[in-house]
């Protein structure tokens, strides 16, 4: 019993409670068996809002070494109780799956969570916005700046306008209103 809150402290569950091992030496849940889970608990989290889903889970291997296992979920409808205003159900839940395989993973893998491939589409759109500023600043030489991103979205922007020699980009402005500022190279 917690004396300060007056609630009973709730047990954590250790890798040897889920059935793996320790990350001293020994061996934690094989990979197969974390997708499975994964798969089980985002079903879970559906079911809970009256939601039919179908999640495919994959692991992938980035071009640096990294790991990611992707959650794709696909819902017919209603899916933006899920993807909520601007992604953040999305990032919530992400949240949520990290937190409950961490211990798990053993920070072997990050977890991303996609429903009806909405952080694909979003990327196509920031992308496509930038690359019109662009044009813009081209032709007006003077900077401009975008509309508030994720942190992930000003990545995948700076990332893309890296390959043009004539622009520069910039992240301004403080959570959650950062943005990009896009200007030419001086």
């Amino acid at each position: 019993m917690d004396p300060v809150r007056g609630h009973a402290r709730a047990k954590s569950a250790s890798p040897e409670d889920l059935g793996g091992a320790t990350s001293n030496g020994m061996d934690i849940l094989d990979i197969t068996t974390i997708k499975e889970q994964l798969a089980e608990a985002i079903k879970k989290m559906a079911d809970f809002m009256s939601l039919e889903c179908q999640a495919e889970v994959k692991d992938e291997t980035d071009d640096k070494g990294g790991k990611t296992i992707l959650v794709s979920v696909y819902t017919p409808d209603n899916a933006r109780f899920l993807i909520g205003k601007n992604g953040q159900n999305l990032k919530a839940v992400e949240h949520v799956l990290r937190a409950m395989f961490l211990k798990k993973m053993d920070g072997a893998y990050s977890i991303t969570v996609d429903v009806n491939d909405y952080k694909r589409s979003r990327s196509d759109y920031v992308v496509e916005a930038a690359r019109q500023v662009v044009t813009r600043v081209r032709s007006t030489q003077k900077a401009e700046s975008l509309f508030p991103m994720s942190g992930y979205e000003r990545r995948i922007v700076h990332m893309e306008l890296a390959s043009c020699p004539d622009i520069a980009t910039e992240s301004i402005g403080a959570e959650p209103n950062r943005r990009i500022v896009i200007k030419p190279y001086p």
